[in-house]
């Protein structure tokens, strides 16, 4: 019998992991709770992100934490697909963050994001005290994390957060890169479609892509502030996924999550395509093999196999074959 793609197509390297292409970010309990609920309705497509930084009250940053960590452990929380982000490593807030959410759900929580990543080695200091006190809780495996990128300082050392231990996300972050530059960029790149055609974005936006790629790191693109515009939030997050190669987006509005998911998803087409493919090539046991005309062997095998993952987490359907073949 044929080894798994899985076996034969990546052994070795570091690749982008596959997870789902919306980030829903929640600050209070009513809308953390309302972000589970529709988590369970939409088949677990979407992350969520819990937020200790823009969330948290002034004064009240630990009773914040601490909401944030029974969320984590309450039955709403049905997939284990919530995240947190806590304070940026300027704020002396953030040590008692990680103290509170690893400790507290360690064993759940899907992920840490550190925002305002200026400095690679505050960055990894950060980095380096979640493993710790991960490892003095006991617990045994090593948390992901999300590294968010909005600062000319940030870009200027981006391929070096890209390669920090356990990233698992590079995010971009558009608001404060925009604010960043002083006015230089003005504040109608905040939006489409100045925020795909201004040039200093542009290079900002393929600068990060391609630090997380090489790294085999998942590249995230920053909100679109339009809220209800279906087509609207559709168009930024397909311009976002073909023209520039981001396989995530954050959401800040229920509307949008629908919208990006669809948008960043593989085309049925290229889902049929990727499933013929892939089961000759399995067939063949990962020989060389003819398509309508054309010659895939394992260069082109290991692009459809990624895609027919894709397909899978955003809950698109498969043929009853090509689930029981790979994902059985």
């Amino acid at each position: 019998m044929p080894k798994h793609p899985s076996e034969v197509l990546t052994a070795g390297e570091k690749s982008p992991p596959i997870i789902p292409a919306a980030e829903h970010f929640a600050g209070t309990e009513d809308r953390i709770s309302k972000a589970f609920s529709l988590q369970e309705k939409m088949n677990a497509v979407f992350d969520i992100t819990m937020d200790c930084e823009d969330g948290a009250p002034t004064g009240a940053e630990k009773e914040h934490a601490e909401m944030v960590v029974r969320m984590q452990n309450s039955d709403l929380n049905k997939y284990n697909q919530a995240g947190v982000r806590i304070h940026d490593p300027a704020n002396p807030h953030w040590r008692q963050d990680v103290e509170i959410v690893v400790r507290g759900a360690g064993e759940r929580v899907r992920y840490i994001t550190i925002p305002k990543s200026m400095s690679v080695a505050a960055c990894a200091e950060v980095i380096d005290t979640i493993r710790n006190t991960t490892a003095k809780a006991g617990i045994k495996r090593e948390i992901p994390i999300h590294v968010l990128m909005e600062t000319q300082a940030a870009l200027r050392v981006v391929w070096d957060l890209a390669a920090l231990p356990n990233v698992e996300v590079l995010d971009f972050g558009l608001m404060d890169f925009v604010s960043d530059h002083h006015g230089a960029i003005p504040s109608s790149a905040m939006k489409s479609p100045w925020q795909f055609d201004h040039a200093l974005l542009r290079r900002a936006k393929a600068e990060t892509v391609a630090a997380a790629l090489a790294n085999g790191v998942v590249p995230a693109h920053n909100v679109t502030l339009e809220l209800k515009d279906i087509d609207f939030i559709h168009n930024d997050a397909r311009r976002a996924r073909e023209e520039f190669g981001f396989l995530r987006q954050w959401s800040i509005y229920p509307m949008q999550i629908e919208p990006i998911v669809r948008a960043m998803a593989p085309a049925a087409p290229e889902v049929a395509e990727a499933e013929a493919i892939m089961l000759r090539a399995y067939d063949a046991d990962w020989g060389p093999i003819q398509y309508e005309g054309n010659l895939h062997d394992r260069a082109t095998y290991r692009y459809y196999w990624e895609q027919l993952q894709r397909a899978k987490v955003m809950g698109l359907a498969l043929a009853p074959r090509t689930v029981q073949t790979f994902f059985a």
